[in-house]
């Protein structure tokens, strides 16, 4: 199972970007999908979670910017981030609870995709 999150990039403050994170390999079904980020000498914060239904949560810091969704048919999460703020540069990951096809469940992780918002 492999996790690829891509769309990141340079963005002027006040920008949006989308990151997709697409899961493949030898799936069953994915629970739980986050997003993560991580500053330079910053712990790694939560900056989203969506059930498989759907229901979404969101750290404080992102609230009424950034959105969250799926597409299971697709096996990709979304992170739509608006209104973008300097402190929001980080490297974001994905993240995911996948039931693999042998029964087993675990967590993955994606590879990280830089986000710098600057003038």
């Amino acid at each position: 199972v492999q996790l690829q999150a891509s769309g990141g990039g340079t963005v002027q403050p006040g920008g949006s970007l989308r990151l997709p994170c697409a899961a493949s390999g030898s799936i069953f079904r994915i629970n739980d999908m986050r997003w993560y980020r991580q500053s330079p000498g910053k712990q790694r914060e939560l900056v989203a979670a969506i059930t498989r239904t759907g229901r979404s949560d969101y750290g404080g810091m992102v609230k009424g910017r950034f959105t969250i969704s799926r597409d299971n048919a697709k096996k990709t999460g979304y992170l739509q981030m608006n209104n973008l703020k300097s402190e929001d540069t980080a490297v974001y990951f994905c993240n995911a609870e996948v039931v693999r096809i042998d029964v087993i469940t675990a967590d993955y992780w994606g590879q990280g995709t830089q986000v710098t918002v600057s003038s």
